[in-house]
């Protein structure tokens, strides 16, 4: 195990020491995100700042957990959030003082990888870097004890945590490396210092950052600067064109391979099928060949990669052969659907290891909407470590995160059952686990599963589903994640966010998606009702919450939940201090309103004539408290209108002043929802309301570019029929065959949110990425496209996509004349939602 002492990090990272203890403990984990504490004696916490958060802000919380090592650019004091640089607490504590954290976790970890004379597989490129990454590992992990980076921690961050994990027991090292601007990869190179490398290929991710694909690919290059062999496609010549020209590079020695000229190893067909594809090749001027269960163009190429990578490690062409054969789909994401009887469902049942297991667990404990927490895991395979501490450990993992109950799968974890102290069952085989373990037992709980796919733990993800018809809606963590961070950088220090979940979350999902943004530090939530914030609240959400449609009937449920209601004329205010005095055992001494101001939207509001009597009654009732003070704009998102936003922005600077300052407690204020961020900065204020735009939706094209799709809806073709020159399709004849078609029949319709006018051609859904025109009028469950020109085949169960990143949704808006708003919030409840976490 890892661990070494204050005094060694010190002397590593070239920091100075703060201390009045005299003691010298060691460090075992490396902590950077403060939500994921997981046992506080023996952990470092590194306080990195980024252009979105700034890790010294957490410090004062940590040290509340019983963290004392931190890795600070600055120490405790007044900006600190650390009990104003307190001496006593800052005594007890390590303070390791160094100019830049990011730098000296790099340099910890560009140590620790020198501890290790073993091979080292760095892999980069734009494309394929974890897929390469985790079929290597299935293809070498019978030979292997393999550490690799989990998921895909390739950033700056993520390459020095995954060198980390590190330790004696492994021999072979596999990490990948992403880059997104010019110097990064210079960082990251020795604390991979790899002695194989692999550059998967050269696109355009990223480009906007880059003068050019050569500044990109002799970037990309600096990873191999020290390593001993390069295995990549020469049919991406730029790669060979900059490794001659370049001269640092010319004692690298490669391996090649190519499907057009000569390489060593020589791609000379690809045969594809239905689910397979064989691939025939010449290498040392032998005839080999292997297959693999992919046909699409990524996977064959990766499966190129991993075979020119098992020929430069010495494998002989026929294991290569047998063991290509077996590869299997890569799960690249954690999935949250609903379960049966009232449970939810995380699916990572693809691959089991330790580090996986810790980011699933985390992702686990992040939904708050059913308070029990069960784990179903398999053994852990070919971890390469003592299978008693390895079950030890996970044990004290699940112990720490107040994990409910656990089912074990397999007969290493069923023998050390008793190291595991909550509530458990243990089976050895899956199918003996279906057979005996009753599904009724799992009731209001949320449930991950994580199993190597040996256990063949998509038996058990089927049983536990909650039944629903094919269209289903994919919803991105990752990109909400993003979107947030985004918005967030654009604001300045202090200036909080209050994030719209309103009408199911734009159709994204209810809590699902609150407890991503409590997670992640929204500050404030907004619903349109009542019950909207109730039912937040039922799932474990403790954010303050706004309730902007307070209805009179709703009133004492509200004060009753802790939601605070908007405020926009004096009735509703009158009707609030009707119920308080009605609920007076509500447990709140204080209820938190916010005042709505109408400054020429012309819709809700107090106006310049109501803020007299409006300031007397709030003097009146101490009780209430005025958490915020806000306005809407009317045009935010039109440059046309800018006169008129300036306008109304004024008006509300005057009007809210006037109730702050009769007021003697500080108000927030709050005018501007997502357009309004990017375009009136200096209108942030204490506040602003993020709405469409955290849900993948810009303000313009360039907006658009730093935003990510975060909704995908999507179905299946479930019929394909050939239509004769002349026939008519669907009702009211509407569709009408011009020349034989090919038409495709998907179960998705109007009563799950496919506007009817998009029938008749006016919209498409596309197959393959290629566009199929809508033909005749949508019917209520059903659509059926034209495929004729689709010239990929095309068969019954392939995917089809509605909206997304292909086809997003603004454009699909377009095409029947409405915005994006009602498409989001127009997908049926009956359309199940599927959360995944990348």
């Amino acid at each position: 195990m890892n661990q070494l002492t204050v005094s060694e990090i010190v002397k590593i990272t070239r920091g100075t020491l703060h201390s009045t203890r005299q003691d010298d403990p060691f460090v075992r984990d490396l902590l950077i995100d403060s939500r994921r504490l997981i046992q506080p004696e023996h952990c470092l916490f590194i306080a990195l700042i980024s252009s979105r958060n700034d890790g010294h802000k957490f410090i004062s919380d940590l040290y509340e957990k019983g963290v004392r090592i931190f890795l600070v650019s600055s120490l405790p004091g007044e900006d600190s959030g650390f009990s104003d640089g307190n001496p006593e607490k800052t005594g007890s504590a390590f303070w390791i003082l160094v100019p830049d954290t990011l730098a000296a976790l790099q340099q910890l970890s560009a140590w620790h990888r020198r501890q290790f004379d073993i091979p080292v597989i760095g892999i980069t490129g734009s494309n394929g870097k974890t897929i390469v990454k985790e079929w290597l590992f299935q293809l070498l992990s019978q030979d292997y004890r393999i550490v690799r980076s989990p998921k895909s921690y390739n950033s700056q961050i993520g390459v020095p945590l995954s060198v980390w994990k590190m330790n004696v027991e492994n021999n072979l090292a596999i990490f990948e490396a992403g880059i997104s601007r010019p110097g990064e990869m210079e960082k990251l190179e020795p604390v991979i210092y790899p002695s194989v490398g692999i550059l998967t290929n050269i696109g355009h991710a990223h480009d906007e950052h880059f003068s050019s694909l050569c500044q990109k690919t002799l970037e990309k290059l600096k990873l191999f600067i020290h390593s001993d062999t390069l295995v990549y496609c020469s049919d991406y010549t730029l790669i060979g064109d900059c490794l001659r020209d370049e001269p640092s590079f010319h004692h690298l020695a490669t391996f090649t391979w190519s499907r057009s000229s000569n390489a060593d190893l020589f791609i000379k067909t690809i045969e594809t099928s239905r689910s397979l594809s064989r691939i025939s090749a010449v290498w040392k001027g032998e005839d080999v060949s292997l297959s693999i269960p992919f046909t699409d163009e990524a996977s064959i190429e990766n499966a190129i990669h991993c075979w020119a990578t098992m020929l430069v490690l010495g494998y002989q062409p026929e294991v290569i052969r047998s063991r290509a054969a077996l590869l299997v789909p890569i799960a690249m994401r954690l999935e949250l659907k609903e379960a049966i009887n009232h449970c939810s469902l995380i699916n990572d049942s693809y691959n089991s290891d330790f580090n996986s297991l810790s980011i699933a667990i985390d992702f686990l404990i992040q939904q708050n909407q059913q308070r029990k927490k069960t784990l179903i895991l398999s053994d852990i395979l070919q971890s390469g470590r003592n299978k008693e501490e390895l079950y030890q450990e996970i044990a004290e993992l699940l112990l720490l995160k107040k994990i409910d109950r656990v089912i074990g799968i397999g007969r290493d974890i069923s023998h050390y059952r008793e190291k595991f102290t909550m509530q458990k069952s243990f089976f050895e085989k899956t199918d003996d686990f279906l057979s005996q373990f009753p599904m009724t037992a799992f009731q209001n709980e949320t449930i991950l599963l994580k199993g190597a796919r040996f256990f063949e733990f998509e038996k058990i993800s089927r049983a536990l589903q909650q039944k629903a018809h094919e269209t289903v809606l994919e919803i991105n963590i990752d990109a909400l994640i993003h979107n947030l961070n985004h918005f967030r950088a654009k604001l300045l220090p202090g200036t909080r966010i209050m994030a719209m979940v309103k009408a199911f979350s734009y159709g994204s999902g209810s809590f699902e998606i609150a407890n991503v943004l409590q997670f992640h530090h929204a500050d404030y939530l907004a619903v349109a009702y009542a019950d909207e914030g109730v039912e937040l609240r039922k799932a474990g959400i403790h954010l303050p919450i706004m309730v902007m449609s307070p209805e009179e009937e709703s009133l004492d449920i509200l004060l009753n939940y802790n939601l605070e209601p908007e405020i926009y004329n004096l009735r509703i205010l009158q009707l609030l201090e009707d119920a308080i005095e009605r609920n007076q055992t509500s447990g709140q001494e204080t209820i938190r309103i916010h005042i709505k101001l109408d400054t020429g939207m012309h819709r809700l509001g107090f106006e310049e004539k109501d803020l007299d009597e409006l300031i007397h009654h709030l003097k009146t009732h101490p009780g209430i408290h005025v958490q915020s003070v806000f306005s809407h704009l009317a045009a935010s998102e039109d440059p046309a209108e800018e006169a008129f936003s300036r306008k109304q922005i004024r008006c509300f600077l005057q009007m809210s002043e006037k109730i702050t300052f009769n007021l003697d407690y500080p108000v927030m204020r709050h005018m501007l929802n997502s357009a309004g961020i990017s375009r009136f900065p200096e209108a942030h204020l204490d506040m602003v309301r993020l709405g469409i735009g955290l849900y993948g939706v810009g303000l313009n094209e360039k907006d658009q570019l730093n935003l990510r799709n975060v909704s995908t809806l999507k179905s299946v073709i479930t019929q394909i029929k050939l239509i004769p020159s002349g026939d008519s399709i669907g009702y009211n004849r509407k569709g009408k065959a011009v020349k034989d078609t090919l038409i495709a029949i998907v179960p998705v319709g109007y009563a799950d949110g496919l506007n009817h006018r998009l029938g008749n051609g006016t919209g498409k859904l596309f197959v393959h990425g290629n566009p199929a025109p809508i033909i005749g009028n949508i019917c209520m469950d059903m659509t059926m496209i034209d495929i004729t020109g689709i010239r990929q085949p095309v068969q019954e169960g392939d995917e089809v996509v509605i909206f997304g990143e292909i086809h997003p949704v603004a454009e699909l808006a377009r095409d029947i004349g409405t915005i994006p708003y009602e498409v989001l919030t127009s997908i049926s409840r009956r359309v199940k939602r599927i959360y995944f976490y990348e």
